[in-house]
């Protein structure tokens, strides 16, 4: 082959080549932005908010997490749910959240420097659960003093069992229940299971269970409110969502939820 014409093709082969990698990177560029990264690289990543929350706030807040969700894409909203001092355990220990919500004020009081200002969003009142048709005829506080009587309360270290010891005892009433429990769902499904004639839980834990539990009421003036803050933690690595779902509680919106499920206003 003469070295003339070797020369032009191998010239012809660079330049085809050098049009290759030049389309190649055109093409390439369509997918990155001026910074240089993919334009579709962070589409989908959203904030993960991790709310740890009392245990009676547990259905209300799944179904309201999904509404949050919907209503700003960029966040999801991940809930932890516990009796409140077991909550305020882990924020002692520094366990990731974002933030707090807890179905008492003492509670949260005793977290002062580790939440921003705590906003009361909802409260709560009790009543006394028994097994569905209520078989033991229980009709008021007194009757859980009967010594036939299987009673279970939380315990004392748990606002819902607080609160229970305060209604008790402002009624002079001794009541030795067969267990304590660490949170109020525990001593709801000790009656729904029908381990235990009767407990006081919240007004609202009993309504989840409506098939399978009664709710005795108890008279306001022998009742006790709970009240329900809520609040950024300052160990939270996004503050601005936290506050934002904080904020959001105490829209109608989320309001109207907490009605519905029978919490009252705050």
């Amino acid at each position: 082959m003469p070295t003339t014409l070797f020369t032009q093709r191998r010239a012809l082969a660079a330049v085809a080549a050098g049009a290759l990698l030049v389309s190649l990177a055109a093409c390439g560029s369509d997918d990155k932005d001026d910074t240089g990264k993919g334009k579709d690289q962070g589409k989908g990543d959203k904030t993960e908010l991790t709310v740890l929350g009392a245990a009676s706030l547990t259905d209300v807040f799944t179904a309201a997490g999904k509404v949050y969700e919907k209503e700003h894409p960029g966040t999801k909203v991940k809930f932890s749910f516990a009796g409140s001092q077991e909550l305020a355990a882990q924020v002692k220990q520094g366990a990731p959240a974002d933030a707090l919500v807890t179905a008492d004020t003492k509670t949260m009081d005793g977290l002062k420097g580790e939440t921003g200002k705590p906003a009361v969003i909802a409260k709560n009142r009790l009543v006394i659960a028994t097994g569905k048709g209520n078989p033991k005829k229980v009709k008021a506080l007194k009757d859980l003093t009967d010594s036939e009587l299987k009673v279970v309360l939380a315990a004392s270290q748990v606002p819902v069992g607080r609160y229970s010891k305060q209604v008790l005892d402002a009624q002079k009433l001794k009541v030795k229940p067969i267990s304590q429990e660490t949170n109020v769902r525990s001593v709801l499904s000790k009656v729904e299971l029908g381990e235990a004639d009767a407990g006081i839980v919240y007004k609202t834990d009993a309504a989840t269970a409506r098939d399978k539990v009664d709710a005795v009421s108890i008279p306001d003036s022998q009742n006790a409110v709970a009240s329900y803050p809520a609040a950024t933690l300052k160990q939270s690595k996004h503050s601005k969502e936290a506050a934002s779902f904080v904020k959001w509680l105490s829209t109608p919106k989320a309001q109207k939820m907490l009605r519905k499920s029978g919490f009252q206003k705050p």
